[in-house]
């Protein structure tokens, strides 16, 4: 018999099976808690709590390593294409040349959505947020394939629902920016590779062929990649929850955009650009909003600064700053937000205060500044990282699937009335 731990309630004691994971990672095992103690934990926002066993992504918070699959994540930002992470997320293993060139092929010939779609757009007024747009949308593809709503479909069809979305995605993120300005689409072009063809469809018009920057293009390439998967955060959880009432993956992926939605997960890089904008509209001056920061009485944070999980640094953060300074540099961009926000970046790398606290520019802080930096808007940022996360959740979604993962059921321990007598309205 392996490791157990023991847990005395009540005079007696109980003995639950210890885990391990591949990474030395231990957990108690309370799945039959309830069962054998009638007790169970009460583990608010489950920070504690292993809601399953995943072979996809390996996170050390403390140390700062993120690995998918097994391959650092440093790797795969410098070597790697986002297809290949996205495969590689998805199927378990880097792919071969063939392998590769048959997926692109693949995910190309599923980039155009029906014509009717547009229509959708048309009813979305102009100032509909895009986020609200995309994950409506993403779930209103199921109801174009019918037969994506079977949940004992064959592994060749929900193939093929992965492709469709791995495909669609881009164009229909780019075609709610679009519907935002008022432009008209652009469709893709299949000869451009994933990051090429998003760029065009964003910013073409049919008058002007938008020229397409190496650089950029490698930035947004390690951006995607940087947020492919990150474990079991906050919508990765939601696509697992939703995914196991056999949901469709149309409407599971749509969720999972929702809860990305927020400003304390996939909004965190707009809320960064948001803190600079409230800066330059005070006058610009960093010191004074640093004391801010610095002041306990203060009700001002500095957003895109540590990180909940990341004790130390942020690996993504150390990869895209480089990223973020050839942009910068290659554009040749005069914002006087992005002057603030290296301004910050000096503060929270050189300063005690900010040092001392691990209070360091986190993937988010430098993700802002690069979307900034390439001229997408603000409210488009989430929808970026939704493109970037995309494969993370169909991996997720798919591993607890051909897993035969029971339903997600949590309890909770009821704080409400005891037993109360109904009243008739006359006589409360």
């Amino acid at each position: 018999m392996g490791e157990t731990a023991k847990i005395e309630l009540e005079g007696k004691i109980y003995e639950f099976p210890v885990v391990e994971g591949t990474e030395n990672e231990k957990a108690i095992d309370i799945s039959k808690l309830r069962d054998v103690t009638g007790y169970i934990t009460l583990d608010t926002g489950y920070k504690n709590t292993g809601a399953t066993k995943s072979a996809i992504t390996f996170l050390d918070g403390e140390e700062g390593i993120l690995k998918y699959r097994g391959y650092p994540i440093e790797q795969l930002a410098e070597k790697a294409t986002f297809l290949e992470v996205a495969y590689l997320l998805i199927y378990g293993d880097l792919p071969t040349k063939a392998q590769l060139d048959g997926f692109n092929l693949d995910i190309s010939n599923h980039t155009l959505v029906h014509e009717d779609v547009k229509q959708f757009f048309e009813a979305y007024p102009a100032k509909a947020h895009p986020m609200g747009v995309l994950s409506s949308i993403i779930c209103s593809l199921s109801t174009f394939y019918p037969e994506s709503l079977d949940p004992n479909r064959s592994p060749e069809a929900k193939n093929l629902t992965i492709l469709r979305l791995l495909g669609k995605l881009p164009t229909l993120a780019a075609w709610s920016y679009k519907n935002a300005m008022r432009h008209p689409f652009m469709y893709p072009k299949n000869d451009y590779n994933y990051c090429e063809n998003f760029l065009h469809m964003m910013f073409a018009l049919p008058t002007k062929e938008t020229e397409i920057d190496p650089v950029v293009v490698d930035a947004l390439n390690k951006l995607l990649i940087l947020h492919a998967d990150h474990e079991q955060n906050c919508s990765t959880s939601t696509v697992r929850i939703v995914g196991s009432s056999q949901a469709n993956l149309y409407a599971t992926i749509s969720a999972g955009i929702a809860a990305l939605w927020g400003p304390l997960h996939g909004g965190a890089n707009q809320a960064v650009i948001e803190m600079l904008e409230k800066i330059h509209n005070d006058g610009g001056d960093v010191d004074k909003w640093v004391l801010k920061a610095k002041d306990k009485e203060d009700s001002f944070r500095l957003m895109g600064f540590g990180h909940r999980v990341y004790k130390n640094f942020d690996p993504r953060a150390t990869i895209i700053k480089k990223a973020c300074d050839d942009v910068l540099e290659k554009l040749k961009i005069n914002d006087p937000l992005l002057a603030i926000a290296k301004k910050l970046e000096k503060f929270a790398l050189e300063d005690e205060y900010f040092k001392s606290r691990n209070l360091y520019p986190n993937v988010d802080f430098y993700s802002g500044i690069i979307y900034r930096a390439l001229g997408i808007p603000t409210e488009m940022f989430t929808v970026m990282f939704a493109l970037g996360r995309l494969p993370g959740w169909i991996a997720q979604w798919k591993e607890m699937t051909e897993n035969n993962e029971p339903i997600g059921r949590p309890r909770q321990i009821y704080t409400g009335h005891v037993l109360r007598n109904y009243v008739p309205v006359e006589e409360r």
